[in-house]
């Protein structure tokens, strides 16, 4: 397990990254490869109920914000039903987690609970360029965060426009820009390896 910390300021992601294209490595130009990052369960409470809650709150968020996050994944429509699928809408965070958990969809969930000690988050296609890889785990905690900080009620208020406006890491600003799902100045996107 890494702090976000340790992901953007300790962990060699950048050079790892550019050793793999150099490589030959493709990760987003396939078909087959996905970005999953697994958060720790614990870190939104030691009690399982509490977790829940706060699980709960992701699912809403991942289902109310579908187009957006369909659009920050870089996946297609098909390729998301196939290994990220959604459990479908509802009106509160508690009737998303009880479908989530009857299950249906097995591992391959946008949002998978089928670990013991974390969540997974499938939604997102492969890359090997290190500024949409740091963004994609900046976004996760900044979900993470809005699901552990907010009620059912104001989570369910939440626009991505206001889920965005106060974003100030560089790399989620930069990839929400080229993704035009930030209101800010239009920027050109670079190329996914």
């Amino acid at each position: 397990p890494c702090t976000m910390d340790y992901h953007i300021n300790e962990f060699p992601w950048e050079d790892v990254m550019h050793r793999a294209v150099r490589q030959g490595y493709r990760s987003h130009q396939t078909s087959t490869c996905g970005l999953h990052l697994h958060v720790n369960r614990n870190t939104f409470s030691d009690n399982q109920e509490e977790q829940d809650e706060v699980i709960s709150r992701i699912l809403y968020f991942v289902e109310h914000h579908w187009n957006e996050l369909l659009k920050f994944s870089r996946r297609s429509e098909y390729a998301m039903n196939r290994w990220a699928a959604r459990y479908g809408y509802e009106h509160t965070p508690k009737a998303i987690m009880d479908k989530a958990k009857k299950g249906g969809n097995g591992r391959y969930a946008a949002v998978n609970l089928c670990n013991y000690h974390t969540v997974e988050f499938r939604l997102f296609r492969g890359t090997l360029k290190y500024n949409t890889f740091i963004a994609t785990i900046q976004l996760v905690n900044r979900i993470c965060d809005a699901a552990k900080y907010n009620t059912d009620d104001s989570i369910s208020k939440l626009s991505w426009s206001d889920f965005v406006a106060d974003v100030t890491e560089p790399e989620l600003i930069q990839y929400l820009k080229e993704r035009q799902l930030y209101i800010n100045d239009r920027v050109e996107e670079t190329e996914e390896y």
